[in-house]
Parts: C-alpha cells; structure tokens; sequence
C-alpha cells in the first residue's frame, strides 16, 4: 500500500537522523576527550539535552506525518493506485529499433494463461516461458505483478467493447447491446472478479466508457443523469454475472443432501420464516427448490435488464 511505504519512509527518515545526531556527538565527544576528559564530561552531557531534544523534535514531525497518513490514507492509497496505472500505459518501453514484445502480444498470452490453467498460474515466470522468453525480459513492459494484472484486466475490456459496425441505433438498443456483451464476455472468464477491487482506467475501459456515452448522447438530459443510466447498468451486469459465478447454493436441488433438507425443513417449520413456510405448504419443498433453483440465467437476464431500462425510460424527461 502506498500510505504504508509513505509511513515507513518517514520512519526510515527519522531513524537516520537520529543516528546522525548521535554520530555527531559521538565524536564530537572524543575529540574533546582527547585534550579533557573532565570537559568532555559536561560536554557530553549538554550534548545529551541538546540531542533529546532534537530527537523529540524529530519524534513529534514524525508523528504528524504518520497521523496524516492515517487519515488520509485511502486516499493517498487511490491516488498511488491511479498514478501506477497510468504508468503503465504511459512509460516508454525499451529502446531499440524494433521491440520484441507490445503489450497486445503480453496481455493475449496472459489471458491464454488465466483462461486455461486459471489465474492462480499467471506468474511472471510462467508468462515468460509462454513467450519463449527470459522473465527478466519482461520486466522491460511490466515492472510488477499489479502491473500485469492490470494489463490482463484491460485485455479482457477489449472483448466488451462493441465493433462499430454492429453498434445499435437509439439509446435502450445500445445500452441493451452493451450488457449483453458484457454479460457473454465476463462469464467467459470469471477469474476476470479475482483480479482487483480497483477500476481499471487502461484504454479499452476508457473506450468501454465512451461507447456508452455514445449510447446516451441522444438523450437531452444532464450529464449527472447519463453518468447514472450508465452506473446502474453496469452495476447489474456485473452483479448478475457474480451470482452466476458464485451460484445461489441451491441452484441443483438434486445434490442437496438429506441433512440439508431436514434442516430447510426444520427452518419451514419453526414458524420464525412466515412467507417461506407458506411456500412450503404450498408448493412443496421439493417443488419450491425446483422453482429457486432451475431459472433459466438467459431470460432472468433478459427480463431484468427490460425492468431497469423501462424504469429509465419512464424516467425520461
């Protein structure tokens, strides 16, 4: 975290200094013993009361450094995280007249890599000898893991954004358009979760963003407005396609034990669960998990993603 090394410069900072006072009176002390051991005495200790009290001084600045850290912490965290993103699209990679690598040809093998031996394998290490080069190699285009992370994250965005071409006209057909593919996108590679809390800001996000602007840009309403249309899309999207990764727990009746139907039994039955149990006695449990777990993901998605554009278009001015 960048708050944390920004902490541990300044106590590095501090312990410096304080070696060098002390440096600094060690031989200012000896220099005087050699002529008076009785001045070096008394020299030593004012030195001692001068020293403590830069010490102090040096202890107290320190600790309103560190109480700024703390505070704004995150902060300082997020914006380290930006600074270290936009490196990585923006640093000059190595001089020569012809580069061995780009970063498409890195992030195409990365993605291999997460999509068939799973994210835990990508390793700088295991990336080299996918390119058929040395690791330190690729220390040239990507300084840390983070950074590759990030790389792939990107990579991943590029297969969201539409072509063109195939672009719909009017805003519900292009934001409609966008989730789909975003949607059949990320449950193709669901590791893609696992990779940062942090949005990415590479290029291919950057085009994800303006193509729903794009999406949007018919509409006569407010900035403030698009940006949220665009939120709350992309927010059910992703949610959607989470669940579907975690699974509801009870999305196969058929392999819940005994055990677990006794207990979703008992829980029906203990009166604490008034609209469950008035399922139960209803439909049955076994029809119950039936109907809660075998939903058809497509059209779930399909009839969700019409409520929210219908609430938005309701909506409109």
């Amino acid at each position: 975290m960048f708050s944390e090394a920004i902490a541990d410069k300044v106590e590095e900072q501090r312990a410096l200094a304080e070696r060098k006072v002390e440096e600094q009176r060690r031989r200012l002390v000896e220099k005087v013993e050699r002529k008076s051991p009785r001045l070096a005495d008394k020299l030593a200790e004012k030195l001692d009361e001068k020293g403590q009290r830069l010490v102090d001084k040096l202890d107290q600045k320190a600790r309103k450094v560190t109480d700024k850290i703390e505070r704004y912490g995150d902060t300082i965290d997020r914006f380290g995280s930006v600074a270290a993103a936009i490196d990585l699209w923006t640093r000059q990679r190595p001089a020569r007249r012809q580069p061995r690598f780009d970063l498409d040809q890195i992030a195409d093998a990365a993605l291999h890599i997460a999509d068939t031996e799973g994210l835990d394998a990508l390793s700088m290490r295991r990336l080299a000898a996918e390119l058929g080069c040395g690791t330190m190699t690729l220390y040239h285009y990507v300084k840390t893991k983070d950074e590759l992370l990030a790389l792939l994250a990107d990579r991943v965005m590029a297969e969201i954004v539409l072509p063109p071409e195939v672009f719909a006209e009017g805003w519900r057909a292009g934001m409609a358009a966008i989730a789909r593919r975003t949607r059949e996108v990320v449950l193709r590679h669901p590791w893609w979760y696992d990779l940062s809390e942090d949005p990415s800001i590479g290029p291919n996000s950057i085009r994800h963003f303006d193509q729903s602007l794009q999406a949007l840009a018919g509409l006569d309403i407010p900035l403030r407005e698009k940006l949220d249309i665009i939120q709350v899309v992309d927010e059910y999207v992703f949610g959607h396609c989470l669940q579907s990764r975690e699974g509801a727990g009870l999305d196969d009746p058929a392999a819940l034990t005994p055990d677990v139907r006794r207990y979703l039994v008992d829980l029906a039955g203990s009166g604490a669960y008034p609209q469950i149990s008035a399922l139960v006695e209803e439909h049955g449990l076994e029809r119950l998990l039936e109907e809660v777990g075998n939903q058809d993901d497509d059209a779930r998605f399909e009839r969700n993603l019409a409520r929210i554009l219908d609430g938005i278009e309701r909506d409109l001015p």
